[in-house]
């Protein structure tokens, strides 16, 4: 039997309690485009936020900032931007980890706290699910399920409990080596829908 990834039957220090997980954030948002194919979208707050976080002091990207020519409309799934409503963003790139896994985030346009939260709003996955009951009748309403589209680009904390921190500090080294050695996660979602799955990687 396998506990995060470890042989039950060896020492581990990584057992219910030991490690603690924070909430996810979203740093890059993918939302189709009539005109450019795929544009991730951010906000000053969402990059602010990743900046801090990552003790990193950057110049924060202008509302309405993009790497895209701002001379040529930007049609995205639920909104139109015009030519000159843009102005070019020139330090996009301080903003997109260094790793293989963010190379394709290549077309990006920064929008308003407000707008963007609107937009993320609208861009996610939604299902309208029935439930049956033991004659194959649908049973009660309808049933919505959101779920974040793939692609999104989001980073979340981690650390050791002051459980496992006063017994060792071998938690600490195992959690991190396993996060190395499995590369795919499954975290809350249905897995048998496929949803859940993170690919996740360490600065």
């Amino acid at each position: 039997s396998q506990l995060f990834g470890t042989d039950l039957e060896t020492s581990s220090e990584l057992e219910q309690g030991a490690i603690w997980v924070g909430d996810g954030s979203i740093l890059w948002l993918p939302v189709p485009s009539l005109s450019h194919g795929v544009v991730w979208i951010s906000c000053p707050m969402l990059l602010r936020r990743w900046a801090r976080f990552y003790g990193k002091a950057l110049d924060i990207p202008a509302e309405n900032s993009t790497n895209l020519a701002a001379s040529s409309p930007v049609y995205l799934k639920d909104a139109i931007f015009k030519a000159g409503d843009l102005q070019t963003c020139e330090n996009w790139k301080k903003f997109i980890p260094d790793h293989p896994e963010a190379k394709g985030i290549s077309t990006i346009l920064i929008l308003s706290d407000s707008h963007c939260a609107t937009l993320i709003q609208m861009s996610l996955w939604r299902q309208v699910k029935v439930k049956l009951d033991e004659h194959k009748s649908v049973s009660g309403g309808f049933r919505y399920e959101e779920a974040i589209p793939p692609d999104t680009l989001m980073y979340f904390p981690w650390g050791i409990t002051a459980q496992a921190r006063n017994r060792s500090d071998n938690a600490h080294s195992e959690f991190h080596g396993l996060m190395q050695t499995q590369n795919v996660l499954q975290i809350g979602g249905q897995e048998s829908l496929g949803r859940g799955f993170v690919q996740n990687w360490q600065p």
